[in-house]
This record gives C-alpha cells, structure tokens and sequence, in this order.
C-alpha cells in the first residue's frame, strides 16, 4: 500500500512538460546570458588596456624627457617632450581634498536622513540629494567658476592669516581662487550626492532587531549608531567612497572650467595653477597633433592604471575583514 502525503509534488499532466525540465533550460539560459555578459566585459577591458598601450607605446618612444618625472607638456617641440608630474600630483591632491571633505559630510548626510530626520523631512531631503547626483558635470563648473571661485577669495585670505604657518595653506602668489584647493572642494561638493546616496541606502538595511536590541539594553541613539549602524555599512560606505574617488579622478569639464592649468608643482595650495589627467585631455586634444594625441592617451593610460588601483585595493581592504564583505550577512 503506498503512502502519500499532502507535501508530495504532483504527478506531471501528460503533454505538458514538468517544472523540472523547464526549470533546467532557464537555468541554462540564464548561466549562457550571465557568462556571456562577464566575457564581454573582460573583452571590452583588455581591448582599452590594449588600445591605450598601443598608442602610449608610439608617443613614449618618441619622448625626449622623462615620462614620469618631467614637468613640461610640449609633444609638438623639436624635441618633442612631455611629461606626467604635475598632472598626477594635480590629480592625487585635488581627488584627496575631495574625499576629505566629502565623505564625513555625506555620512553624516545620511545618518541623519536615515536615523534622525522625522518621515516628512527625510523622504524629500533624500530626492533632493538624488537630484544634485544627476546634475551634468558642465553645470557644476559653470557654478564653480562663476559663484564659488569669487567667494573663495575671503576664505583663502582668512586660510592664509591663520593657517599659514603650515605651508600648505600659505598663499604666495596674488591671483583669483583657480587652484587645486578650489577644485578639490568642487569635486567634493559633486561627489557629495553619490556617496550620500549610497551610504543612505546602505544605513536603512540594518536589521532592525540590531538597533531595538541596543535600545533595550539603555544606549543612546549615538550609541545605537556608532556599535550597531556604522560597523554594519562600513562595507558599503567605503564602496561608496571609492565611487565618489572615480568620478573625482576622471572629472573633467568641471575641473577645466575653474581650474588656471600650469605645469608648476606647489605644495602652497592656495597658488593659481596645477592640472590634472582629466583636465589636460580636454584642454589638448583638439589643437594636437598625431603624437600629441598619442601622448594624451598615454597620460589616459596612466589615469586607467590608477583607477584599477584604487579600486583594487578598496577591494582589498574590504576582503581583509569577513566583516566588511558582508560573508556573515
């Protein structure tokens, strides 16, 4: 006598095929679409190493300088000679000055729309700050260059009286606000609303149980924040960091609008002058010739190196601690 039960899967109609059948095609589906999609990326990036190697290669090999070490940009000179100093210390300072601004702003940004705003503030605050991450890069350096380098001549003289003894924020040279400080603190301001965004999004999943559990044993909401909230989204605030890095370390338009470029370094901050990779590119690729372009995109090959750096040790830093990598979520 055979035995049934009520959770027993019901035979298969005949002419109909069973959820077993069906279920493996889809599963072949999905796996083809979903290699197929991590190939062609791999495909897609190894062609752009290729192709900027290539044409790196032709420019370097007609260089009459140092390409890491030389301040001057003239690929067009006889010699030609061209260098990438100034470009990357402009690059790495301004990108710095972002971050440092930034991401403590944009946490706090988002604790507060998350954990402290009521209901009726938080949810138009958090489209508001959405908004300003849609707003085009050319917008932004209009603003910057029209509104934000006039009014920042107050707080470099006031940077310079006061902190000046530190040599970075001495000032030396009399001229507008067109410096890399001016520009770290306009890319801070566009990174703003990613890592907000982001980090918002990452703060309203902490369990719940996690936080009414603090509460119960007597913790204060900073309590609640600092051992249950932070260590939770540590993971997704430094991937949201490391996004905002992105967009601050290709940032062009923005950065060519405010920006005096020279191919001066200076640690005084406040100075006229600087460029970046992003900046330069823009700036010197129409008048170029066949090997200026060639070494613009050799100086974009360099941008292309430091950007898988950067995230490839975000990576890294995120794999160190089980943690951060969410393998105990």
């Amino acid at each position: 006598m055979a035995i049934t039960t009520d959770n027993a899967p019901a035979p298969p109609v005949a002419g109909k095929p069973g959820p077993t059948s069906t279920g493996r095609a889809g599963d072949k589906i999905f796996l083809g679409l979903s290699r197929g999609s991590g190939i062609l990326l791999l495909v897609i990036m190894a062609s752009i190493a290729v192709f900027l190697t290539y044409r790196a290669s032709l420019a370097l090999a007609e260089n009459e300088g140092n390409f890491l070490t030389t301040f001057d940009w003239n690929p067009a000179g006889d010699p030609p000679v061209f260098g990438i100093a100034v470009l990357l210390y402009g690059t790495i300072v301004s990108s710095v000055i972002a971050m440092v601004i930034a991401v403590p702003i944009a946490v706090g940004i988002a604790l507060f729309i998350s954990h402290y705003a009521p209901r009726k503030l938080a949810a138009p605050l958090a489209y508001v700050v959405d908004l300003l991450a849609a707003v085009p890069s050319i917008i932004y350096g209009i603003w910057g260059a029209l509104f934000l380098v006039p009014y920042l001549e107050g707080l470099n003289l006031w940077l310079d009286q006061f902190l000046g003894w530190t040599y970075v924020f001495e000032k030396t040279e009399v001229g507008v606000a067109r410096s890399l400080f001016t520009v770290g603190i306009l890319l801070a301001i566009m990174i703003l609303p990613i890592v907000t965004s982001v980090s918002r999004e990452v703060f309203l999943q902490v369990p719940r149980m996690n936080e009414e559990a603090a509460l119960a044993l007597g913790a204060t909401r900073w309590e609640v924040i600092r051992l249950s909230v932070l260590p939770f989204g540590r993971s997704g605030v430094i991937s949201a960091s490391m996004l905002g890095l992105g967009r601050a370390l290709g940032e062009t338009m923005a950065v060519a609008t405010v920006l005096s470029p020279s191919f001066v370094i200076s640690l005084h901050l406040l100075n006229p002058g600087g460029g970046t990779f992003a900046q330069n590119i823009a700036a010197k690729f129409d008048e170029a010739n066949e090997l200026g372009r060639d070494a613009l995109i050799a100086s974009g090959l360099v941008l292309f190196v430091l950007t898988l750096l950067v995230n490839g040790a975000a990576r890294l830093i995120i794999a160190r601690r089980k943690e951060y990598s969410g393998a105990n979520a």
